[in-house]
């Protein structure tokens, strides 16, 4: 399990793979973002409810893409 998780931290925090992951997260997540909540932010509504819908259509691109990522290694 130590190795495993040691395996992960590695994949994910090399440089080019979080530069590419955190890409792919504010892009996706931004389109989320608007997409789904575009017309309250454009109102100004502002709550705890929103903000934490907010961090997580950050949050799921970018676990999702490290998925992938250590989809694709070769142990």
């Amino acid at each position: 399990m130590i190795a495993a998780l040691k395996t992960f931290a590695c994949v994910v925090f090399t440089p080019v793979h979080l530069k590419r992951t955190l890409l792919i997260a504010f892009a996706v997540g931004t389109w989320l973002n608007l997409f789904n909540h575009g017309d309250e932010l454009l109102h100004g509504v502002m709550n705890a409810h929103l903000a934490i819908k907010l961090v997580l259509n950050y949050l799921t691109p970018f676990v999702v893409s490290n998925f992938g990522l250590l989809a694709h290694q070769r142990y």
